[in-house]
């Protein structure tokens, strides 16, 4: 018997809890991109969740047949988180997990394929974050965003052992431009308008093929250790806090939107879910803000609000590069019974923190 992807969780169950990842321990994890702006925060997000020591008393006989207490110490939640990232910014937000023993940094690119295949082969979940970020940057070298956006992507699963499970972040972006009025769902079509929307696209479909989960992101936002500036609320903010004004092209244009944080509890629930039998989840989610279908315009007033002063000019003329225009469903995440814990007044307050006590040093991020 066929269940719907979008039946609810069976009652009874608990929903997921950073206080009860500890139920569903994992042996082997690889998480490529793992040193980026949301690997940073899911690779903190596990360790903080996972309890680290387990002490375990037991009887032995010694050489002489005298009795003693033999504590061992286990780690519950994962025997290994291996990172694998070529550190193309030369960041090092990692550093702070070395002293953990199931903590593992392997420095490598994805395009490597002998490199990547021992820990591919080894890993039971695979979260496949390496890419080129951004219809931009992917213009500028095609040939380098399809070997890591798609090529990585598509060697992952035809490696992985049978029953490893992949998560996959696609981006939103597919839908390209959206009907009026009319939410995108997971049950549309996809229709990108970009090269980077393409190579995600086609990497969603590999990874379905091979049985994993796909989750259809929003335009990420908030603080990470490996901080970005180059996306939509991150940008506005910080010319906000820097500027004090703005030029919007196309301010009728609606994204949605989805905090960083909430995106790597997204990650840690499917994880939690394939290892549960009771569960069912699988296929295409929409991750965002539901409260966040907003144009660009609504964006910066939202910004506003706690930044007064902040002037905002829309320019009728000039044209934006990047067309998407649409607002989506996340309905179907929802009825798992997840919801984001982030608003994005929260995340705006919070990077103006963050720009704080950057200073100087967020010259550094103004190009990535």
């Amino acid at each position: 018997m066929s269940i719907s992807q979008d039946s609810d969780t069976k009652p009874g169950y608990r929903d997921l809890r950073e206080d009860n990842w500890n139920d569903c321990p994992f042996p082997k994890i690889l998480i490529t991109g793992g040193a980026g702006y949301i690997g940073t925060v899911l690779v903190q997000k596990l360790m903080e969740s996972a309890k680290m020591w387990t002490q375990k008393s037991v009887s032995k006989k010694d050489t002489k047949g005298r009795w003693y207490k033999d504590c061992g110490s286990t780690i519950q939640g994962f025997k290994k988180i291996t990172v694998y990232d070529n550190l193309m910014y030369q960041q090092t937000p990692l550093t702070q997990y070395c002293y953990r023993p199931e903590f593992e940094f392997v420095r490598g690119d994805v395009r490597d394929q002998e490199k990547l295949r021992k820990y591919v082969e080894e890993a039971d979940v695979i979260i496949p974050l390496a890419a080129i970020v951004g219809a931009p940057a992917c213009e500028r070298d095609k040939e380098l965003a399809t070997a890591v956006n798609y090529e990585h992507v598509k060697f992952i699963c035809e490696n992985a052992k049978p029953l490893a499970k992949i998560i996959y972040p696609n981006t939103n972006s597919g839908y390209g431009i959206g009907e009026a009025g009319v939410p995108c769902t997971e049950d549309m079509p996809l229709t990108p308008i970009s090269h980077y929307g393409r190579t995600k696209c086609d990497a969603e479909r590999v990874v379905l093929d091979h049985g994993g989960i796909v989750f259809r992101l929003a335009t990420v936002f908030g603080v990470s250790p490996r901080q970005r500036l180059d996306l939509l609320v991150n940008d506005f903010t910080y010319k906000a806090y820097k500027q004090g004004y703005i030029v919007l092209f196309e301010h009728n244009f609606v994204r949605n939107y989805i905090h960083v944080q909430d995106v790597a509890l997204a990650f840690m629930r499917a994880m939690y879910y394939y290892r549960n039998p009771n569960r069912k989840m699988w296929g295409v989610y929409n991750v965002g803000l539901s409260s966040a279908n907003l144009t660009k315009l609504e964006l910066a007033e939202k910004i506003r609000e706690q930044v007064p002063g902040f002037s905002i000019q829309c320019d009728e003329i000039a044209e934006d590069p990047d067309k998407r225009d649409y607002v989506v469903s996340n309905a179907r995440f929802e009825k798992q019974g997840w919801r984001p814990r982030y608003t994005l007044e929260r995340g705006i307050e919070e990077l103006l923190k963050a720009f704080e006590i950057l200073g100087p040093s967020l010259n550094q991020y103004t190009n990535l």
